[in-house]
């Protein structure tokens, strides 16, 4: 959120990325960034706008009906109000005359979750300003994405308790199939969900327990309807994700493969060429991070999917290497680990966070993907740090 404390950081930033300001734009939750970085709450149902120059005071322009959303910013910041487009054009033409200015917009659509500003609204604010639209890209990195101090504990305290409810699953599954009463996926599915609410942790959906060629669907979730045994010879893997239940708390989110008994030599080959491509991806980014280089999520990707070409699994691989973790969501608005979804060319920022989860699938056969986190230092040149502390190394045989 933008706050007295915070607005010299992000117009130092604005002067350092030679913009004259940053507009933010909302109309009915379109753009979740906006809506936080201006502290909006309450019913919202017309077009706002904030106003961040880099220089001098915030503007807030707000409609007269619903001054309620905007009782969180300062009173001493400007805020105006309108009731008609007429009156609304002529506000942002005085503000915008030509400034260089950056928007949630990304050219071509190259990031998606960063794309927030309808087409029209662009073509309203390029008839005033300097030059085209910039990206605000990077000040959505810096301000809306980077983690505290007290959001990393956060996260570190979810990450770890995962890790271990994650290993007690598959020995719960191990168990079950070694006596001949094989579970199955839905009740793995509903004994994680059980072990979170134990622990203090909560999540939305999920998790993917997925048994062959189940596993082929990253995003397979089962269901008491629709639910396999996981009988001995089978490849489990569960991917799980949660968060602390008290507010504020930030995400972590894990995959973890195993084998009810030994795995066949193909399964073994395919989780050494999958654990291979995740670990070249952890040692490039925490080399580049410790030199202090700036480093681009889609580098990050190239690096782990090249793994995967080498060994022949590239058309296998077919999702990204990892997507953003921000303070509010899941799949956040950071910079993503990709540059085959997307063209992540955002740069992995001090405090940061962000999966690293290369995968490999084969419909009908069987699917493998390891899963990290990590986040990045928070200073040039320092250590990367990845989550849990004692991530999965070797292939689960229970």
């Amino acid at each position: 959120m933008l706050t007295r404390a915070n607005l010299p950081r992000v117009q130092r930033a604005l002067t350092e990325l030679r913009l004259d300001a940053w507009l933010l734009y909302d109309f009915r939750g379109c753009n979740p960034i906006a809506q936080s970085m201006l502290g909006l709450e309450g019913l919202q149902t017309r077009r706002v706008f904030g106003f961040i120059p880099r220089e001098g005071t915030p503007t807030a322009i707000a409609h007269r009906i619903e001054p309620g959303p905007w009782r969180r910013w300062p009173n001493e910041w400007t805020k105006i109000e309108y009731s008609g487009w007429r009156e609304l054009e002529q506000l942002l033409e005085g503000l915008l005359r030509g400034k260089t200015v950056a928007m949630e917009y990304s050219p071509g659509d190259a990031v998606p979750v960063l794309d927030r500003v309808p087409a029209g609204v662009l073509d309203m604010v390029r008839r005033w300003s300097n030059q085209d639209v910039h990206s605000s890209g990077e000040l959505v990195s810096l301000f809306y994405a980077t983690l505290d101090a007290d959001q990393i504990a956060s996260h570190v305290r979810a990450a770890e308790t995962i890790a271990r409810i994650a290993r007690e699953a598959f020995q719960h599954a191990g168990d079950h199939a070694r006596r001949g009463t094989p579970a199955t996926e839905y009740e793995i599915f509903r004994w994680i969900h059980e072990a979170f609410a134990r622990a203090g942790l909560t999540t939305d959906h999920g998790p993917s327990v997925s048994v062959d060629a189940n596993a082929a669907d990253p995003h397979y979730e089962p269901t008491a309807e629709r639910s396999q045994p996981i009988a001995l010879g089978s490849t489990l893997l569960i991917d799980l994700f949660a968060k602390d239940q008290r507010e504020g708390s930030v995400w972590a989110d894990q995959c973890w493969m195993g084998t009810m008994g030994p795995p066949s030599d193909r399964v073994a080959k395919l989780w050494t060429d999958v654990k291979d491509a995740r670990d070249a991806a952890i040692d490039f980014v925490r080399v580049q991070t410790r030199a202090g280089s700036t480093l681009k999520g889609a580098a990050v990707d190239d690096v782990a999917r090249g793994v995967l070409r080498q060994r022949g699994l590239g058309d296998q691989f077919t999702h990204r290497t990892g997507h953003s973790i921000d303070p509010r969501e899941l799949h956040g608005a950071g910079p993503n680990l990709d540059n085959l979804e997307t063209r992540e060319e955002r740069l992995l920022l001090p405090g940061v966070a962000f999966s690293i989860e290369p995968g490999a699938y084969f419909t009908g056969e069987v699917g493998l993907r390891s899963e990290v986190n990590a986040i990045v230092a928070g200073a040039a040149g320092g250590e990367l740090l990845i989550t849990p502390n004692e991530y999965q190394r070797e292939l689960l045989i229970v």
